[in-house]
């Protein structure tokens, strides 16, 4: 099975894609993971990555498509997958098929999580603050946030059209978010 997982920042993404992926036994491939191994092992794409990650902007396409495809060549891959933060613009979508339609496949289904924003807003000050993360301020998550509503929601659009999209609540309790996801996924196989 391969699946995208969206919803903005902060709406649960990784925690689910993590329970989800261990059920099905296939690796979660986040963005957010490859942008920070290579911040952190200060490879060239990871310091131009960490220029706009600061300023709360996403990373250009190509250093982002160029990630992934390494990713994707990976042999873990070749039975499934499941994308969490990417794609995010539509010309990402078209990236993807094509990497896909190289390998003979596509997406199976797009979970959108949906969220309250506020919510949201208070999770990710609060992870912040946890973590020690101090370039995560609120003025920086909601510009994360309204970059989100700007250049990734159209893609919902986009997925529904093609009949692969499953909007499912992000709020609530961990497994009671599960089994919605759980449930979508199990519908559009």
């Amino acid at each position: 099975m391969r699946l995208i997982m969206m919803g903005p920042p902060g709406a649960g993404k990784g925690t689910q894609a993590d329970i989800v992926c261990a059920s099905m036994s296939i690796p979660h491939i986040s963005t957010g993971d490859i942008f920070r191994a290579n911040v952190t092992q200060g490879t060239a794409l990871g310091v131009e990555a960490k220029r706009y990650m600061d300023a709360g902007e996403y990373v250009p396409d190509g250093v982002t498509n160029a990630m992934v495809r390494d990713r994707l060549d990976e042999a873990d891959c070749a039975a499934g997958f499941l994308l969490d933060g990417y794609p995010r613009t539509i010309e990402q979508v078209g990236v993807l098929d094509a990497m896909l339609s190289a390998q003979g496949v596509g997406i199976d289904v797009v979970v959108e999580l949906t969220v309250d924003i506020d919510v949201v807003v208070k999770r990710l000050v609060k992870r912040a603050h946890d973590q020690g993360r101090a370039d995560d301020t609120e003025e920086v998550i909601r510009r994360r946030l309204e970059v989100f509503a700007e250049q990734t929601a159209p893609l919902t659009s986009l997925y529904a059209s093609r009949g692969l999209l499953a909007q499912v609540s992000g709020m609530g309790e961990i497994p009671a978010v599960t089994a919605r996801i759980e449930a979508a996924i199990s519908a559009s196989a």
